[in-house]
């Protein structure tokens, strides 16, 4: 019997220890769609509302369906000859018998694949949701992946933080059930300094208010909404612009319940700081936005405290006490680092990769790249720098301190400011501008939508990075499979070929790649041009037999191949494209056995038929030479309907050999040309 959907409200509260805000939102986007999909798979399905504070995780509907939906089974069991012995069940038949719940007298038959098989159909029991709850947020708090997950007391069970209650009403009744050491009850806990004591609950409203009344505004929106609200009326009061860090703002709104944007002020003294010290600073231990003042960086600071206490001073006094002394710790950093210079040499001491050396060994083959880049693209560096020969130095000195001041004090204590310091340091110790500038954008691009390298220099500096990322990687074995890149190596080639497009440099991928290799211990080279190549494809917007037909005629210039792609996709638009690929397909199909390598002369005097006299008349007058790849491809492509009239009249396999083998020339060189942009056999559509 099919039990009508009858739908009420459900209020799950799971209340933790403190989350941690960054492996929590690494997950966030994943915990909603995990929910739905576990009560699809108990025919549950419902909309519903997922909010987070840093203290539990809460889901709330007014949807919840108060039984199963209705479902139909079938199940397909053995072949009769298989199911009965004698008239008799054989244990094929009674184990289909208890899968389907039923008895003998109630089996069906259906016929499949040409045989008569024992059949069920039967409607699935709708049982009440209530007692599938247990089971159900079960799965779900075990399906949450936050990286490492901790064990508290005697259970075995483990979860991001130590569970500490449980809330679980459904129709305004508490669903009975334990997870993880906890009882659920009808309680909820407020914000720590309203207090310890848990609040009783008896509803989805009387939930919802206690919460609010009691310091938790528990959709994470409107903390979000209040924090920059406060942040703009301080931007008003203090004529200054706040730096909205959207990563440092989902942080903030993760940790608090009630936040509250507060401002303070350092000594204006530790500006004397390179900004991104004091800001990474600011943002990594505290957590902390950066103002700004006529586009400087202003010695004032957002924090946002979780505390309902009325004394802001305090506050605020505590919290600039713990940042001046985080500060004076930079500035130590700093003036070391300066006085002690770039060191280069001690990279030595410290591992790259096991396999591949120290960051030495790193920045030597970085250098080598470097060199034959630069003489790859000498002619490219002569119209760009006026001086040619001090270019070439700036490039090897960028290469060789790229990566020294990861020996700093500095980069020690904050890791992501490597590059950046280095630029920092260059400049206050007079290297030449455009050294520091390469020594900051030696690793753009870093991400999807990163900015490119500002100059040649920087983008060959940045390709020696990636490429020797790339070589040396691949030569140790260490080769991405699946979604597994620890090393990032598909970041990496995406750099290699935004690059190499971006300044539109003249490089043929093998070529330099074979160049490159003696700096490695031997390796298959094709296994690294071919990952590097299969980048383009997700990278481009292009059909990707448009691309396959390309890299078909051995193009390795990822520049040609962009312009030859881009013409190819072009020219097919507004053609019908079926009809001009069966055409053509048959043009290459012919020529299958023809030696395209030789010079395939046409004699005039063998061409008879006035079809293959205008054939060759057209092709000859849409032979363009250079580098127009559109203007090559619309005058070959315009060869179609002269095509189609020599493949019905002519009969290319004459059985005269002259005639024959001048018309496969023809045909052959009309192919040929084709073969300078893309092999069209392979398109398809």
């Amino acid at each position: 019997m099919t039990t009508a959907l009858q739908t009420t409200s459900l209020l799950l509260e799971i209340g933790t220890e403190e989350l941690p805000a960054i492996p929590f939102l690494a997950e966030l986007p994943n915990i909603k769609n995990k929910f739905q999909k576990i009560l699809k798979a108990n025919r549950l399905n419902c909309t519903f509302d997922f909010y987070y504070t840093p203290r539990r995780l809460v889901i709330l509907t007014k949807e919840f369906p108060k039984f199963q939906s209705a479902e139909t089974l079938e199940f397909f069991g053995p072949p009769l000859n298989i199911a009965y012995k004698d008239d008799k069940p054989t244990p094929a038949a009674l184990g289909f018998f208890k899968k389907c719940g039923i008895s003998q007298e109630n089996v069906q038959t259906t016929q499949k694949e040409g045989k008569t098989i024992l059949y069920c159909k039967k409607e699935a029991e709708q049982l009440p949701a209530s007692s599938l709850l247990e089971a159900i947020i079960k799965e779900f708090l075990e399906s949450l992946n936050f990286g490492k997950a901790m064990r508290w007391g005697s259970l075995k069970e483990s979860f991001i933080r130590p569970i500490s209650w449980i809330l679980c009403l459904l129709d305004s009744k508490l669903v009975p059930l334990k997870l993880y050491g906890i009882e659920a009850k009808a309680q909820t806990y407020t914000h720590r300094n309203i207090s310890f004591e848990p609040f009783d609950v008896n509803s989805l409203e009387s939930y919802l208010q206690t919460l609010a009344n009691n310091g938790v505004i528990l959709d994470q929106n409107a903390r979000k909404d209040r924090i920059l609200s406060a942040i703009k009326a301080i931007e008003k009061e203090q004529d200054i612009q706040v730096e909205i860090d959207a990563e440092l703002l989902e942080e903030v709104v993760a940790i608090t319940e009630y936040p509250t944007a507060l401002f303070g002020e350092f000594s204006p003294h530790f500006l004397e700081l390179p900004a991104p010290c004091i800001i990474t600073s600011m943002k990594v231990n505290q957590r902390y936005f950066a103002t700004y003042k006529d586009s400087h960086l202003h010695h004032g600071f957002i924090l946002v405290s979780n505390s309902l206490s009325k004394d802001s001073k305090a506050i605020i006094a505590g919290n600039v006490k713990v940042l001046r002394a985080r500060l004076e710790d930079a500035l130590f950093f700093y003036h070391n680092d300066l006085k002690n210079g770039f060191m280069p040499e001690k990279l030595k001491s410290v591992t790259f990769v096991e396999g591949l050396g120290s960051m030495w060994d790193k920045t030597e083959r970085e250098l080598a790249i470097v060199r034959t880049l630069s003489d790859s693209l000498k002619t490219l560096l002569q119209k760009e720098e006026e001086n040619l020969s001090l270019t070439l130095e700036i490039l090897e000195q960028a290469a060789l301190l790229s990566k020294a001041d990861l020996m700093s004090e500095m980069v020690y204590e904050f890791t992501e400011l490597q590059g950046i310091m280095g630029y920092y340091y260059a400049k206050a110790l007079r290297y030449d501008d455009r050294v520091a500038l390469a020594i900051k954008e030696q690793y753009l691009p870093n991400s999807e939508e990163s900015v490119m390298p500002s100059n040649l220099i920087s983008a060959i500096i940045a390709l020696s990075y990636k490429l020797d990322n790339l070589l040396g990687l691949f030569s140790i074995g260490k080769i991405p499979s699946g979604s597994r890149d620890p090393f990032a190596l598909r970041r990496a080639a995406n750099g290699v070929i935004k690059i190499i497009l971006h300044f539109n440099l003249p490089l043929n991928l093998r070529e330099i790649l074979q160049t490159l290799k003696i700096h490695y211990k031997d390796f298959d080279i094709n296994l690294l041009e071919t990952f590097i190549l299969e980048r383009l494809e997700t990278m481009l917007d292009f059909n990707p037999s448009l691309l396959r037909a390309v890299l078909a005629t051995n193009e390795r210039s990822l520049v040609q191949i962009f312009q030859k792609l881009d013409a190819l996709d072009n020219a097919l638009k507004n053609q019908d494209k079926q009809l001009l690929m069966q055409t053509f397909k048959r043009l290459a199909n012919i020529t299958k056995e023809v030696d395209l390598s030789g010079d395939l002369p046409i004699r005039e005097d063998k061409l008879l038929a006035s079809e293959e006299i205008e054939l060759y008349q057209n092709f000859k007058a849409c032979l363009i030479s250079g580098d127009n790849y559109s203007k090559r491809l619309e005058s070959l492509l315009s060869l179609s309907p002269i095509l189609e009239r020599f493949f019905d009249k002519v009969l290319v396999n004459a059985p005269d050999a002259d005639f024959k083998n001048n018309r496969k020339h023809l045909i052959a060189r009309i192919y040929k040309e084709f073969l300078s942009v893309a092999d069209i056999k392979e398109i398809s559509f």
